[in-house]
């Protein structure tokens, strides 16, 4: 065996017994309340969702062939995709999370419509799907192979994986509209952008996190302010200004959005003039970001 082998050998952890039966609890609960969201709420009322998940509901409606085998047999090139491209570990918690949603939507195929008001199924089914899917990709998993796709494509094509589902998805709804109708395609739009927003809000966590630069000449009190008022850390980072050349100390602070005002007072009220750049965060992990208490 080559260095480089052992190295790749040695960075590779395994997944432990109990991470593993995690993973496949949250993805199971999440495939479930997917498949709930499914069969109770969009198909009594021909909405549909986005990516595979919404053609293979289209052709279940056209063949009266149950939606559960559409959901296999649509992902199964996707789970061998994901199984090359990406690794063994994602392609085991891709196929499992398929799986897992095409039984729970076979079992559910007959359960009792719980909404029967198109404008309400369009809301609350978005809702569910968001959390159900949200819940699967926060545990791993994928319910729906689209985004697989669009992550492969991306490497080829000059787009995004934003504009490669996007793209997927109008060709998806506006077969929808042949299918359906219009209004129907135009319903399932929204609860598709209803569910989006669900997904971001479950992965993410309701404290959606930002971080800032700050680069001021009074770095000391608004660092102090930050610490004593925000009950926030900070880190000094070396700056050069290009223009004058003058070394400058710029502040980093990662805060949660429900904060972003009180940083805003502070900065405006200790110095007017800083200049500041405040970008979203998609995670944090380790160092000190722990909240310290407010005296």
């Amino acid at each position: 065996m080559n260095t480089s082998e052992e190295k790749k050998k040695a960075n590779h952890r395994r997944l432990t017994i109990r991470n593993i039966i995690k993973r496949a609890i949250f993805i199971t609960i999440g495939a479930v309340i997917m498949a709930y969201g499914l069969e109770a709420v969009l198909i009594p009322n021909n909405i549909i969702d986005g990516g595979v998940t919404g053609l293979s509901m289209i052709l279940s409606h056209v063949t009266t062939i149950n939606l559960s085998l559409f959901l296999v047999i649509l992902n199964l090139p996707f789970f061998f995709l994901g199984y090359k491209q990406i690794g063994k570990t994602f392609a085991i918690s891709m196929l499992y999370g398929i799986v897992a949603l095409s039984v729970a939507t076979s079992f559910m195929h007959h359960v009792k419509p719980a909404v029967e008001n198109e404008l309400l199924a369009v809301v609350f089914g978005g809702v569910i799907l968001g959390i159900g899917v949200g819940l699967t990709i926060r545990n791993g998993g994928v319910l729906d192979g689209t985004e697989t796709l669009a992550i492969l494509v991306e490497k080829r094509l000059p787009f995004s994986v934003g504009e490669i589902i996007m793209f997927v998805n109008v060709i998806i709804f506006a077969i929808a509209a042949f299918v359906f109708s219009l209004e129907n395609a135009l319903f399932s739009m929204i609860t598709y952008y209803v569910a989006f927003k669900t997904i971001d809000i479950v992965v993410k966590g309701l404290d959606d996190m930002k971080s800032v630069y700050i680069i001021s000449d009074n770095t000391t009190e608004i660092a102090d302010a930050i610490t004593e008022r925000l009950g926030r850390g900070v880190t000094y980072l070396h700056g050069e200004g290009s223009y004058s050349g003058e070394d400058k100390r710029v502040i980093l602070c990662v805060f949660t959005r429900l904060e972003e005002t009180k940083l805003k007072d502070i900065i405006r009220e200790l110095d007017p003039q800083a200049f500041t750049i405040a970008t979203d965060v998609s995670s944090v992990h380790g160092g000190r970001f722990k909240k310290k208490d407010i005296h």
